[in-house]
């Protein structure tokens, strides 16, 4: 007897057991009419939207994080026009960072959803904006805390070898704040992952949007978010079991 034969035998039972009420409930949310395709779906979805908001998120973090770094190890005193513009830009950032960590996540993305970009029917592109532009303020925060924790003496040390800011940030100073920054930054990624979720809010199509789209067919909700509560947690899982591995292979380094 294969799965769908059993199902329609326990489907049929007037006074069914607790297990065979269990699979007829899990068959409908998973086996029936292969709605499993529609939470795979869904999964491809969510990681896309999770690797789009994460290049999002890392760029915005890079660049406030050097801009604000900058500002506060300029040479104090210093009014030249340079430095003047660094306040200002200096000054936007420290507004975008204090707005979108001040503010909800759910907020943010119906503001994004329902009002910048009401007439737009890409939900999940917008989704996935809204998320990038969330995590690059967290992002900024978690980098500027790990330059900020180098010895200034670094950065004299590579000007003095006649490199300029840039090229002293990206050769010398980056790099090791990476590996003080590294489980900051896992584990704001993983929070990102699972804020994925949040994006069914306005339309945008996740694993969360085709289990209720299920639940709708099934009245029964239990099991189409137990299944994607495994899903993410599963995602969850490998995403730390990679961070691990990084974490590990830069110790390693470091030892030689």
């Amino acid at each position: 007897m294969d799965l769908a034969q059993l199902y329609e035998t326990f489907k049929g039972l007037e006074n069914p057991s607790i297990w065979q009420e269990f699979y007829v409930k899990f068959y409908n949310a998973w086996f029936f009419e292969d709605r499993w395709m529609s939470y795979f779906r869904g999964l491809v979805t969510t990681i896309e939207v999770t690797v789009i908001a994460l290049m999002i998120g890392v760029i915005l973090g890079v660049l406030v994080a050097v801009i604000r770094t900058a500002h506060d190890q300029q040479r104090p005193g210093s009014k030249n026009i340079l430095n003047i513009l660094l306040g200002i830009v200096n000054l936007v950032c420290k507004i975008y960072v204090t707005i979108i960590r001040g503010t909800p996540m759910m907020v943010q993305l119906m503001i994004m959803g329902f009002v910048i970009f009401a007439s737009s029917r890409e939900a999940t592109l917008v989704g996935a904006l809204a998320l990038g532009i969330n995590s690059g303020a967290y992002v900024a925060e978690i980098i500027r805390g790990g330059l900020m924790s180098l010895d200034p003496g670094q950065m004299e040390a590579g000007r003095s070898l006649g490199l300029g800011y840039l090229d002293t940030m990206r050769f010398i100073i980056i790099p090791q704040a990476f590996k003080a920054i590294l489980p900051a930054l896992g584990n704001e990624f993983i929070v990102l992952l699972k804020d994925t979720s949040l994006i069914s809010v306005i339309a945008g199509k996740e694993i969360v949007y085709f289990a209720r789209a299920i639940i709708t067919k099934t009245y029964e909700p239990m099991f189409p978010y137990l299944i994607t509560a495994v899903m993410y947690l599963i995602m969850v899982l490998i995403f730390t079991w990679l961070q691990t591995k990084l974490e590990r292979r830069l110790r390693q380094s470091d030892r030689r």
